[in-house]
């Protein structure tokens, strides 16, 4: 069961009952953020990237992940940031050292690596906010298998630059369709920095840009309403089969 608290509103003084969300570990297992019941929540005033998300280990198989800061909406207009607890992670076995009770074999006698890793279904989060399609977007691009998620030094002409290890990625939560001009401006971005390259966008896309991006090489996606990422061209449909 979530764990849950009782929040003040530093603005109307109204108090919620707040509940901690849960997101999906790679493991499968539910994961919860630790709430901090002896702070107070405070207003959102300005939006910092890296203050939006927090570490949180899983319970199950002690995996640590990236997941969106708690956030309650007031009905009289402000957003309050919960507090959370924050944990110092215990010491993980180096590279070099293998856990205790293992046995490091040599390469040779190592079993080969699978051409294709399973994936668990995709647990999608709903979309209501423009900061919830850049939470799915991110998501969708951690269950494919990128690593250290963050926001992209490059700001995009619209919407919002999200960039991983190998990757970069536009989601635009805006109501026009993308253009044939903004798949281009993201893949010449990519190609500077020698990576791949996605797009998410809400209100889907214009003739031009599918034809574009398809020339391209460029995955598109489209956000439904459930958080779940849609693949409208090929390379869409092949990074959705197989991940990275």
């Amino acid at each position: 069961m979530a764990e849950s608290m009782p929040v003040r509103c530093p603005a109307c003084l109204r108090e919620h009952l707040y509940a901690a969300p849960s997101y999906p570990c790679a493991c499968g297992a539910p994961v919860s953020p630790s709430l901090d019941e002896r702070a107070t929540a405070t207003a959102v005033t300005h939006r910092v990237w890296d203050e939006q998300w927090i570490t949180v280990r899983c319970t199950a198989c002690d995996r640590q992940d990236q997941w969106p800061h708690p956030e309650l909406g007031c009905p009289c207009g402000t957003v309050l940031r919960i507090p959370v607890a924050r944990s110092t992670p215990d010491a993980q076995p180096t590279a070099t050292q293998p856990p205790p009770g293992t046995t490091k074999l040599p390469g040779a006698l190592r079993a080969p690596r699978p051409s294709a890793r399973p994936r668990r279904a995709f647990q999608p989060v709903t979309i209501r906010t423009a900061r919830d399609a850049v939470t799915a977007a991110a998501l969708y691009l951690r269950w494919l298998g990128y690593q250290d998620i963050r926001r992209a030094d490059q700001r995009p002409p619209s919407g919002v630059g999200l960039a991983a290890r190998g990757v970069l990625a536009q989601v635009d939560p805006t109501v026009s369709p993308a253009s044939l001009r903004d798949i281009e401006c993201l893949w010449l971005t990519a190609m500077t920095e020698s990576s791949d390259c996605v797009y998410f966008s809400l209100a889907g896309y214009e003739d031009e840009a599918r034809a574009g991006a398809e020339s391209l090489g460029v995955p598109l996606f489209v956000l439904d309403l459930t958080g779940t990422p849609q693949p409208v061209n090929t390379p869409a449909d092949d990074l959705d089969a197989t991940g990275v």
